[in-house]
């Protein structure tokens, strides 16, 4: 079996099924997935099959990194691999036979029990696989609905991806419009503000020479326009745009990384919020936010 790191992405959505004939009838493995922060396994499996359940964790832990996964085993008589040999076993007959006597006993009118019953009474027929056999034909089993269950996973992952990386591209296209207009808005901001506060000054008369007040005005305009300057957050957008697409063009678990990166971005669509109503941005801090998610939400079903 491929490693993790080596499997395409994956979403942590996923459904096998297998089916093998065994010498005790039937052998049935279903694997079946959701989301979850970490890998939460769960075996469902009748008594007879209870002696596979460590071989079979040991199995499914190492192939699975995150999700909710049940497996459930089920094992049906009724349909017996062509070469199974079957017998009664003698002693689990007698203690039927001894149980009927009692019973027949304490309720003389009760009806005899037919032969097909008690050919279905549990452990009177005997098969000649072993224990050991059953359990390496679960394991078996096992491989077979984790080839599928991988692929189902890989299938809904792809899907997943596409939808990421449209978005990222959304982002981009928010992005570059911003990088490159960026000085040119922070300066017409600048030259709005020093004249309506040049207007301000002219009306109210101060003392003051206008032309004074106004190279203090434009040293502190200057030095707030720095504090409201977007390069900085549009840089690190785009870098974390690029780290995105470079994580999902990867194999392997990527939900934690891109975990991480959406919080990043978030964190960098906020603060260019902060400083949007200086240079009515505020719109394209909301559409980013929207896209970071709705990336978001997909990516909780990535491995």
């Amino acid at each position: 079996m491929r490693s993790a790191e080596r499997r395409p992405i994956q979403s942590m959505t996923g459904y096998a099924l297998s089916a093998r004939n065994t010498a005790a009838g039937q052998l049935v493995v279903e694997l079946r997935s959701v989301n979850a922060r970490f890998l939460d396994l769960i075996v469902r499996a009748p008594d007879e099959l209870r002696g596979s359940e460590p071989a079979l964790r040991e199995l499914l832990g190492s192939a699975v990194q995150r999700g909710k996964l049940e497996c459930r085993l089920a094992l049906r008589p009724g349909v017996r691999a062509d070469d199974a040999a079957a017998r009664v076993d003698e002693r689990a007959l007698a203690r039927f036979t001894e149980l009927a006597r009692q019973v027949a006993q304490a309720m003389p009118n009760a009806a005899p029990p037919t032969i097909v019953e008690i050919l279905r009474w549990p452990g009177i027929v005997a098969d000649e696989a072993s224990e050991v056999d059953l359990n390496a034909e679960v394991v078996a089993a096992a491989r077979d609905a984790l080839a599928e269950f991988h692929a189902s996973r890989a299938r809904e992952g792809a899907r997943l991806v596409a939808f990421v990386l449209e978005r990222a591209d959304a982002i981009d296209a928010i992005v570059a419009p911003l990088s490159a207009r960026g000085p040119e808005l922070i300066d017409a901001w600048q030259r709005r503000l020093v004249e309506r506060l040049r207007e301000a000054l002219e009306q109210t008369g101060a003392s003051i020479p206008v032309d004074e007040t106004m190279a203090r005005v434009r040293q502190e305009v200057a030095a707030y326009g720095l504090r409201i300057d977007i390069a900085e957050e549009i840089d690190r957008l785009q870098a974390h745009v690029t780290e995105l697409r470079g994580a999902l063009s990867g194999t392997g678990p990527v939900g934690k990384r891109l975990d991480f990166l959406l919080q990043e971005l978030n964190r960098e669509a906020n603060t260019l919020g902060s400083k949007a109503a200086a240079i009515d941005l505020t719109g394209a801090s909301i559409e980013l936010k929207v896209l970071i998610e709705q990336i978001r939400e997909q990516v909780q079903n990535l491995e």
